[in-house]
Order: C-alpha cells, then structure tokens, then sequence
C-alpha cells in the first residue's frame, strides 16, 4: 500500500504474480464498460426513471395528509391514491427492466473477463508461473473471477439504482424543506463516517485475505498431488503442520475482514434513526399546524414534515442496498485487481526479429541462478559453453542437482541466462515467440497431462490438421501398441470417469505428440523415466529413427540413454565437466567413467598415479 492507501503492482520479477494498482483497475473498469457501452448506459437510464418514479409516492402523502387537514373530500384522496399505485407499479416494471439489462451487461462483461484472463495466463512464461505457484493462479482464475462475476450480474445493478434512489430521495427532502433536508443529511453523517473508516482498512485487508487464499490453494494441492510422496516417506505430520500453518493465515484473513464489518454494520444502522427522528422533532417544532397557531416565517407544512420523514424513512433500503454490497464491492475490487494484475506479469515475447539462420545451437559462457528473493542467489550454472551441431544426438548426465534440468530449461526458451547467451542459429532461443520457438525447439518432461477427451484429440494438439495414419504411425514410433486395446481406438475418450492412463501411457502420449509437432530440436528431460526399461529403449529407438537427421537433446539418468548418443555432455556442479563420445569418455577414467562403472555395479577404480609427462616449461617448487 502507498501512503495514499492506493495499491501498488509488485515489481515484475517478483516470485509473485503482480496486482494491479487502483489507476489500472478504473481504467480496466472503464473499458470493459465501453464495450457495452449501450447497454450499461440502458440500465443506468432506466434506474434514473425508477428512482424517479418513486419519488412521487412520498410527495402524495404529504399532499393527502394536507388536503384531509383542510377538510378535502375522500375523491381527492382516492385520485392521489390511484397516482401511487400507478407510481409503484412504473417503478417496478422500470426496476425490472432495468435488471434484466444490467444483468445481461453483467453476464457479457465477465465472459470477457474469462476469456481475457485465459489469454494471459497462456501468454505467461512457465517460470513465472513456476515461481508463483499454481495455486495463485487457479485462486484467481476461479473464486476471484467468480467474485467479479457475482459483482458485475448482482452487486452492479442493485448499486446503480441504490445509489440513484438515495440522490433522488435526498433531492426531494431537500426541494420540499432545505432546514429539514440539511438535518436529514446531518443525521446521515454518521453513515460517511463509519463506512469511510472501513474503506480505508477494506482494500489491505481483502488483498490479504486473496493472498493467503492462494497460498492455501497451492499448499493442499501441492500435498495432494505429493500423497504417496507424502505416503511413503511418512510426512503426514509435516504436511498436516504446514496445512493448518496456512489455513491458520486464511482463517485470521478472514476474521480481520469480519471484524470491520462489525463495526460498520451496528453504526450504520443507527444512523439510519436519527435523521428521521431530526426532522420529525424539528418539523415539529416549525410545524404550522403545531397547537394551532398561525404559520409563520419558517414555518412548515405537517405534510411537509410527513413527506420529508417518509423519505428520509425510504432511505434505508436503497443504503442497505448499497452498504451490504459494500463488503461485495471491496472483495471483488481487491478479486479485480488481482485477475487485472495478469496483464502486468512479464509475457512471452513476440518476436519480430529475424528467422534463426540455421539449426546449430550455441551455448556460451552461461550462468544462471533460481530467484530465491535472496540478494546474491547461487548460481546452479557457472560459466557453461556447449554447441549442439545440427542433427546431432546428445546426451546430458550427471549427478542429482548437476544442473541438466536447469540447462535443458535454458536450450528451450522457458528461462533466461543470468550471464551469457543461449542462442539457436546465432538468435537467442528465450527471445523467440510461441509459435517460432516450437518450430525450433521443443521440451519433453516427466510431466504429462492427457485431457478428459478423446486420444485423437489429446494428440491434435500437437498437429491440428493430422490424418488418423500419422497419428497411429506416431503412436507406433513410440511403442503405444496399448492403443489398439481401447474400446473405440483413437475415439476411446481418457480421463476422469473414462479410461483412465497411467504415468508411462502419459509418457507415450506426449512424446507421440511430440513426434506429430515436428521441430528439428528436441530436449528430453528424462523423458522415459516413468516407462519400464524394455519400453523406455523401445521408445528411444523408435524416436531415433523417427527424429533422424534433427537434434536431439536427451537429459538422462539411464546411461544406456548415453550409450546410444553420438557424444555425451557430464553436467557437476553447475559446470560442464566432460563432453566427448561414450567410448572416449570410459577410457578416460574420469566422472563420466565412474558413473558408468556404478551404473552397472562394478567397483569404482583407484586413482592411477600420474604419467610422466615432458614439458618445456621449467619446473617450478610446489607451494607448502
């Protein structure tokens, strides 16, 4: 929060996902109401003559009750009182109308606001996402579109006439009688006072209370997508500690918001007595009618008074109108600036440079760091130089935590060096857009989604316009033989509540629709890993002769993976510490070697003492 109480976008390269500060939510507020413009400006309109319509009954009674004051027949009476219920009954149709229009306007208005938010979450990058969870991003894509739903189709309407019936009412008092109209308002002062008071505590609070509703979505489906992790290495006492940890925050969140509405609420309703209790003490007082004196300067109507204090009395319904949307109001406009705040997150580029020269990937001086929101975060690469040549088939190993995931991310685009360049045919593959990033390099990860939809379809989206023969040839390439086994074949739908496939059969599905994209690179980031040895090499080799004459980049930790590659990259520490053929890399005994020997379980060799080696150099004294 600024000190104006106006709220501020965290910065872009934040862990979270930014929200957007009260300038950008009214802009975005007016656009989407320039975009149906006609029909919000029906709905408002049609509120005017509602509120107007009912501004007549009031002014009537008054009119009754000083026409029986000076003996007026029961015909007069009955005339004022056909002109209500013809009032009434304008403003409930007007009312109505006025609904249904703004109910419309609603409606269409957060059909945009979905379609816009599943714009922008496509454009994220998958590092931002990653860093900010996707528990943020789902909380936001549900409860808070669905609060600004609620606000626009509900809490529009029923402000608009609220707040035009309140002006109209407060008008009429004041038309009829300023003395009286000036002690209505006075009494409502309490009302500005007290709702002032919350509006200031509001917008934190409910942000807040948004925050630690993200944070608690992430961390139970974090624990359920992590249950047999959880399950087999006995964590459920952590994970039920760190659950109540954030339902904990969620639960204090929330009363914080409670607890403003308790005092807002009690003071609003008193309010509500005394300004007609004001005017009634005070049209008393100046009423001419009063002991039956004669009217005098100042002096008013008892109609006036009745009419003035039926107004006044009117008020609490259109205020309570506005006041119990209030709380709506500032939820969904902390829910608004967070779906808003989408539009402030960095998005994949657009690219309109040039087309990548050729297929050969150069990997140059690169070290990269995960924000950890520390000042000086560890680099997991250091210094790393690599070409791929085109059409080559290499292969990344190395220990847990080498870094071979991270410099895969690096070769796909969805990270960026902190130092250094990735670049694929001399342009840097991370400034590259969507759709010439998948022409030139494409991820696959142990991490596979297959749509409650049919197989045909889950495998479209790679290559919309497929024949059912290159789809069955790219199931074949990577052995999904299991295909023909399903009930209706490529019709068979998948999923929930369908035919449901485990992590190996996902496996074969994504790297089929990997084969259907066809890039010329290709980045398996242990790719096989869910698949059991024979189908894993059965899969390899399919893919081999499939993607033959394009690269392809295996992060493995099966070392038969490397066997197969033309060379071998060895990944320790962050740094590129070998790279050469298999063959080469076991005869020179180094990491490479060793982790061949422990793959296949032979003992690890002792050191051979050094060779003698000649040189033209002088020799030196080694340093004590």
């Amino acid at each position: 929060m600024t000190a104006g109480g106006e709220r501020r976008a965290p910065a872009a390269d934040s862990a979270h996902l930014p929200v957007a500060g009260a300038p950008q939510v009214r802009r975005a507020a007016a656009r989407l109401i320039r975009q149906d413009g006609r029909a919000f400006a029906g709905a408002l309109a049609l509120n005017v003559l509602a509120a107007a319509a009912g501004l007549i009954g009031p002014w009537l009674v008054g009119r009754i009750v000083n026409t029986v004051g000076a003996g007026g027949g029961v015909d007069a009476v009955d005339r004022y009182a056909l002109v209500i219920l013809m009032c009434a009954l304008a403003q409930m149709l007007l009312g109505r109308y006025a609904r249904l229009i703004g109910h419309r306007f609603g409606e269409r208005t957060s059909a945009r606001i979905r379609e816009q938010l599943v714009d922008r979450a496509l454009a994220l990058p998958a590092s931002a996402v990653e860093r900010a969870g996707t528990g943020d991003l789902t909380a936001r894509g549900t409860s808070d579109v669905t609060a600004v739903s609620t606000t626009l189709r509900d809490a529009g309407p029923d402000v608009f006439i609220a707040a035009a019936q309140v002006l109209f009412i407060v008008g009429a008092v004041f038309a009829l009688d300023p003395l009286l109209g000036g002690c209505g308002v006075l009494g409502l002062s309490g009302i500005w006072f007290a709702t002032r008071w919350y509006l200031r505590r509001a917008p934190a609070a409910y942000l807040a209370e948004g925050e630690a509703n993200s944070v608690l979505a992430e961390v139970l489906s974090a624990t359920a997508a992590g249950a047999r992790t959880v399950e087999a290495f006995g964590l459920q006492e952590r994970r039920v500690a760190v659950c109540r940890t954030a339902v904990e925050r969620a639960r204090r969140a929330r009363l914080r918001t409670l607890s403003l509405r308790t005092v807002l609420f009690p003071a609003v309703e008193v309010s509500y007595v005394v300004p007609v209790v004001a005017v009634l003490l005070v049209g008393g007082l100046l009423s001419a009618d009063a002991g039956g004196g004669a009217a005098g300067p100042g002096a008013v109507s008892l109609g006036t008074v009745v009419s003035c204090a039926l107004y006044l009395t009117q008020l609490s319904h259109p205020l309570d109108a506005v006041l119990l949307w209030v709380e709506q109001l500032q939820s969904s406009e902390a829910s608004f600036a967070r779906v808003e705040g989408l539009g402030l997150a960095p998005r994949l580029p657009r690219y309109e440079g040039p087309t990548p020269s050729d297929d050969r990937i150069e990997v140059a001086r690169v070290s990269y760091a995960y924000d950890s929101g520390r000042a000086a975060p560890r680099d997991v690469l250091r210094g790393v130089d690599l070409t791929v040549r085109p059409g080559e088939r290499l292969a990344v190993v190395g220990p847990s935590g080498a870094g071979k995931s991270t410099l895969g991310r690096l070769l796909a685009g969805v990270d960026r060096p902190r130092a250094g360049s990735v670049t694929v045919g001399t342009v840097p593959v991370a400034d590259l857009g969507p759709d010439e990033l998948r022409r030139q390099v494409v991820l696959v990860t142990q991490e596979h989604h297959v749509f409650i939809d049919t197989v045909r379809d889950n495998l479209l989206i790679a290559a919309p316009a497929a024949t059912d023969e290159e789809i069955r040839a790219a199931l074949d390439a990577v052995g999904a033989d299991w295909i023909d086994e399903l009930p209706e074949g490529l019709d068979t739908e998948l999923g929930a509540g369908e035919v449901r496939v485990d992590g190996a059969r996902a496996q074969q599905l994504a790297l089929a629709r990997v084969v259907l994209a066809d890039p010329h690179t290709l980045i398996l980031d242990e790719a096989t890993a869910l698949l059991d040895p024979a189908t894993a090499r059965h899969a390899e080799r399919a893919l081999a002769a499939v993607l033959e004459g394009r690269t392809v980049i295996a992060i493995a930790h099966r070392l038969d993976t490397a066997r197969d590659a033309d060379r071998v990259a060895v990944m320790d520490d962050g740094r590129l510490t070998e790279l050469g053929t298999h063959d080469a890399l076991v005869a020179a005994g180094g990491p490479y070697a060793e982790l061949w020997r422990s793959w296949h379980g032979e003992p690890s060799r002792p050191p051979e003492p050094p060779e003698p080696q000649e040189s033209s150099e002088p020799s030196r004294p080694a340093a004590t």
